[in-house]
């Protein structure tokens, strides 16, 4: 059974009125980073960055002026391999560095996800960084779905949208997007088939679905769906974004 997806000229221009209408900061870093793919970096400490951004935000909010998004643009950065390989305690560690950070929400979660995905990543010698590097040249909606599919599965508290987020924090993806509650008000909003919410995009295929609703109108409109995921997750932030917030 196929699903048929009929979007018209009305639907286009919406979706190029809302990038339009939030060219800001935050836009323009995605465009040169996961369009251009100019600036990227993989390596062990990014990929540790991402990781931690990712358990964060999957549970509080992460604006540019937001206790998440002053902690991300520490510089320099606390969490490293370098410091990680010296610690003892990981767990203990993570937990106390985002205290002392203001930090307190689900910490002893977040602290003891992170501890399993980095053991894990390091039992495997990270060849991790030779998976990301393989999205760095890519362009097949299919290869970015397949890998984030397989990050939502292997990660400890990821799911499908952290592991997309993950990806894109990276700059190795263009076509598949976190999808949160800030996308699907703005789908309902919007007109979507069928009402959306949040709480289903934990199954794999429900997201597959939206997903590939977003791309077919992306599709048409001729932006990539990183670009409106840029567009509308900037819509909520009150132009709080600049060139020195935009990049974590």
């Amino acid at each position: 059974m196929n699903i048929y997806w009929n979007i018209t000229q009305t639907d286009i221009d919406r979706v190029k009125k809302v990038v339009a209408d939030n060219d800001n900061a935050f836009l323009k870093s995605r465009h040169l980073r996961n369009v251009k793919k100019q600036n990227i970096v993989i390596d062990k400490n990014k990929i540790i960055k991402s990781m931690i951004m990712c358990l964060l935000t999957s549970q509080q909010r992460s604006g540019p002026n937001s206790k998440v998004g002053k902690f991300l643009r520490l510089d320099p950065f606390p969490i490293t391999n370098q410091v990680l390989i010296e610690e003892n305690n990981l767990e203990e560690f993570i937990k106390v560095t985002l205290q002392q950070n203001g930090l307190t929400r689900y910490v002893n979660r977040i602290s003891s996800f992170f501890t399993v995905n980095y053991r894990e990543i390091t039992k495997n010698n990270w060849s991790l960084i030779a998976t990301l590097q393989g999205l760095l040249n890519s362009d097949s909606k299919q290869e970015e779905r397949n890998i984030a599919d397989k990050l939502a599965h292997d990660f400890h508290g990821f799911g499908p949208k952290q592991a997309r987020n993950f990806l894109q924090a990276q700059g190795l993806t263009k076509y598949e997007i976190p999808i949160d509650s800030r996308i699907t008000n703005w789908l309902n909003d919007f007109g979507f088939p069928v009402t959306l919410t949040s709480s289903p995009l934990g199954d794999t295929g429900y997201y597959h679905f939206v997903s590939d609703g977003i791309q077919q109108l992306c599709e048409k409109a001729k932006i990539y769906p990183c670009i409106l995921d840029a567009a509308i997750f900037s819509s909520f932030d009150n132009d709080e974004w600049t060139d020195e917030n935009s990049n974590f």
